[in-house]
């Protein structure tokens, strides 16, 4: 752009552009920063969500040394950087945790100890419950990545019989 009076308008592309997208990664392999790549942004809406995302991305994020002080229950119990709210009361109030304000949360707050024991222990039960054809089934499906933990057997029960269904078609033309 000239330093000419009036003259405003560009001409040309850039003189330099980058020509490799950043890495934060590239050069410091410490790790802190490993820890905070692996990090999950979660209880906040979405534009709060990009704004950490970027700051990962761009090794802008410094990471808290020492618990912050909720500005709902007034105790330091936030452990994450540029949240002003503690994930449980953020859960009650139904805000999100950076900026507090009501929200769609994009996603929710990983599941505590408790509640994963306790989804762990449900589905051992259900798959207590099933024949063990289909039990076998759901434990390779599993194993290959098609089903989550998460995924309870119930959900399973409905597909699978499909695909027994499919299996003893292709039996039958066969033999």
């Amino acid at each position: 752009m000239s330093s000419q009076r009036g003259n405003v308008r560009k001409t040309g592309p850039p003189k330099h552009q980058n020509k490799k997208a950043f890495k934060n990664s590239l050069h410091d392999t410490s790790k802190k920063t490993k820890e905070i790549n692996s990090l999950e942004v979660t209880g906040v809406c979405a534009r709060c969500k990009d704004i950490i995302d970027w700051k990962i991305k761009y090794k802008k994020y410094k990471p808290l040394t020492v618990p912050k002080k909720c500005t709902k229950c007034e105790q330091k119990s936030v452990k994450r950087a540029y949240y002003m709210i503690c994930t449980d009361c953020a859960k009650h109030h139904g805000v999100c945790a950076k900026c507090g304000e009501k929200k769609d949360i994009v996603q929710g707050p990983g599941l505590s100890a408790e509640e994963e024991a306790s989804l762990n222990s449900q589905l051992q039960q259900e798959l207590k419950m099933l024949p063990e054809r289909k039990r076998r089934t759901f434990l390779r499906l599993q194993a290959e990545g098609k089903f989550s933990d998460s995924g309870s057997a119930a959900t399973f029960e409905d597909n699978s019989d499909q695909d027994t269904d499919e299996d003893c078609m292709s039996e039958n033309e066969i033999g």
